[in-house]
């Protein structure tokens, strides 16, 4: 049974950091092989895309408001995907989730997801 399971979010000072995790079980073969993202929710909005690492080349991607601050990574042998966040803002405040696929795919997995809220 594929899951994605989301951990490291929480209540954090606007300026601070965190490193968000995903761990992943019950895929054929390694991670490396797979298209994973990261995505953020807010109540009210649609779904926003955060960063995207590529299968094999582990090239990465992100999304406007992610450049620069936000760094997605995974380590293949634990079977974990990251993301951290430097210098968060109040409008990082939001679920993120992860998901992956495989290139081809008719199905994409996801998570449930971690809360991130950035507060003073």
């Amino acid at each position: 049974q594929v899951q994605l399971v989301e951990s490291g979010g929480g209540l954090v000072q606007p300026g601070g950091s965190l490193r968000l995790s995903c761990a992943a079980s019950g895929f054929t073969g390694r991670i490396k092989n797979l298209i994973m993202r990261w995505y953020r929710q807010v109540p009210g909005k649609e779904r926003e895309f955060v960063a995207r690492i590529e299968s094999g080349s582990d090239s990465t991607m992100y999304g406007d408001s992610a450049e620069g601050r936000f760094t997605i990574s995974r380590d293949d042998a634990k079977n974990t995907l990251y993301l951290e966040i430097n210098r968060l803002k109040p409008e990082d405040t939001g679920v993120y989730s992860c998901n992956a696929y495989r290139r081809g795919a008719m199905t994409s997995y996801w998570g449930q997801g971690t809360q991130v809220t950035v507060s003073s």
